[in-house]
């Protein structure tokens, strides 16, 4: 079972990973980043029925959180 120091350590960098994917989503709404609306992602609208599925968008919050997770596992790797 993990120390209290290293549970504060992961808690404290998925803190700080949140935080920065919250300010990432509100500078993207900010400067008119059209995620939900790229290239690539479907949107199929008949009467009474709407269908909806981000691909694209997906794929780069994916990309972006990957680059996130490999960055802050270096960080724990080197101590």
């Amino acid at each position: 079972m993990p120390d209290l120091t290293t549970l504060g350590k992961w808690l404290f960098f998925a803190g700080l990973a949140l935080a920065v994917a919250g300010g990432a989503v509100w500078l993207a709404g900010r400067f008119g980043l059209p995620l939900g609306r790229l290239p690539g992602d479907l949107r199929i609208e008949r009467d009474g029925f709407s269908l909806y599925i981000p691909i694209t968008s997906s794929l780069l919050v994916s990309l972006g959180l990957t680059l996130l997770i490999n960055l802050i596992g270096r960080l724990f790797q080197n101590r």
